[in-house]
């Protein structure tokens, strides 16, 4: 008891950020609860895990592998890990809250007759067990949850947590192929193209359009080569989206993605509410807008009244000077 156990997503079979961003802070907590921390990877290879997830600071990486573990399935993944945390017993099991995250980890804890605490922003430890802080209210307000049950199961979002500086070092490896169940759903296809931008729910900086963007070529025309510029990621208002602008992929809010970057860019975006609660935990926030009267603006860190159509031309340019591109 008192172990750690991060669930180390893949994207591609290469651990995904938020993992090493859980392993990072587990390390710091593990001792106050008196373990270690171990990474549970599924994959269908013998990827160098050991030495990805040893430089975050995991003490051990167990590596269940089997075929089936190749593409996602929640029946699948679910079984392996509830066995899987029945024989290493541990005090937590943290997850990213990504959109594989969110579908696993309340199976996981349902299926451990177990508590959740999802979608939090920060961990700390207290009296032998986690506590995280969540966002209630659409974000108004935090409170900090504990999870009696054990183990504590819990979600972290992407990019709150950061990331610690990478070491040399090399975690213990337990390998083991493993049988699986027989799923009652099976993945026939994947259908649609993989963009060469970072997703939303876990880019550090993201460009976003609203309805102000006027028509779905102004959208793209508008937000592409900015976004090129920073390395950015591309968002939209539930607006922009009902309007036609931009696919609901790319929504960002209350009933789209809940988004954390350190740059957060908006035009044309008013500041409903909704979409508040998606954004309003980045770290900076830039707006545009014609009307002084907007909501954004009682959020934004900079903002700029001003026609976007005049405004996003300049500042890409001028981006594209300071950053040598």
């Amino acid at each position: 008891m008192g172990d750690v156990l991060v669930f180390g997503e893949l994207k591609d079979n290469a651990p995904k950020k938020v993992a090493f961003e859980l392993v990072g802070k587990a390390k710091e907590l593990a001792p106050q609860l008196g373990g270690k921390v171990i990474v549970a990877v599924l994959s269908a290879d013998d990827s160098d895990f050991a030495k990805a997830f040893g430089a975050y600071g995991a003490d051990k990486v167990v590596l269940l592998k089997n075929a089936a573990f190749s593409a996602f399935n929640t029946e699948i993944y679910t079984d392996a890990l509830v066995k899987l945390i029945g024989e290493l017993s541990p005090t937590a099991v943290l997850f990213g809250a990504t959109i594989l995250g969110k579908d696993l980890a309340p199976r996981v804890a349902a299926a451990l007759n177990v508590g959740i605490a999802p979608d939090c922003t920060e961990l700390s430890a207290a009296d032998g067990k986690l506590v995280a802080q969540r966002p209630v209210y659409a974000g108004k307000a935090l409170t900090d949850v504990v999870v009696e049950s054990s183990p504590q199961v819990i979600s972290v979002r992407p990019n709150v947590l950061g990331l610690v500086d990478a070491t040399d070092g090399v975690a213990e490896l337990d390998a083991k192929d493993v049988d699986v169940i027989e799923p009652k759903a099976k993945l026939l296809e994947v259908a649609g193209g993989e963009s060469a931008r970072p997703d939303v729910t876990e880019a550090d900086r993201i460009v976003s359009g609203g309805r102000g963007m006027k028509s779905e070529e102004e959208f793209f025309k508008q937000l592409e080569p900015l976004a090129d510029v920073l390395d950015a990621a591309i968002g939209a208002s539930r607006a922009a989206v009902d309007s036609g602008f931009a696919p609901q992929a790319l929504q960002v809010g209350q009933t789209g993605k809940v988004v954390n970057p350190t740059l957060y860019m908006t035009f044309g975006i008013s500041g409903a509410i909704q979409h508040l609660a998606g954004m309003r935990n980045s770290k900076y926030i830039v707006a545009v807008n014609k009307d002084p009267e907007a909501p954004i603006f009682n959020l934004a860190d900079f903002g700029i009244v001003d026609d976007l159509f005049k405004i996003i031309p300049v500042l890409t340019e001028e981006l594209k000077k300071e950053l040598g591109k």
